[in-house]
């Protein structure tokens, strides 16, 4: 099992959507560690620690985002 660390950040429509809880959320359930965060620029970080099959469907979702977000990139 090879363990990674993965450091993005999300843009698009990102805050007041639901994103931290959404990653939060979903990071709890595939017991990835890690942080999420909105930044001053309207941004979203995240940093993912974990199984390396996890942390990438971490990204993947982040890509897909809640409901109310638009991913612009990862």
């Amino acid at each position: 099992m090879e363990r990674v660390r993965a450091h993005v950040f999300i843009s698009g429509d990102v805050q007041g959507v639901g994103f931290r809880s959404f990653v939060y959320n979903n990071a709890l359930s595939l017991g990835v560690k890690g942080f999420v965060r909105n930044l001053n620029d309207g941004r979203v970080e995240a940093v993912f620690e974990g199984e390396k099959s996890k942390v990438e469907r971490m990204i993947d979702l982040c890509r897909k985002g809640p409901l109310l977000a638009w991913v612009r990139d990862v």
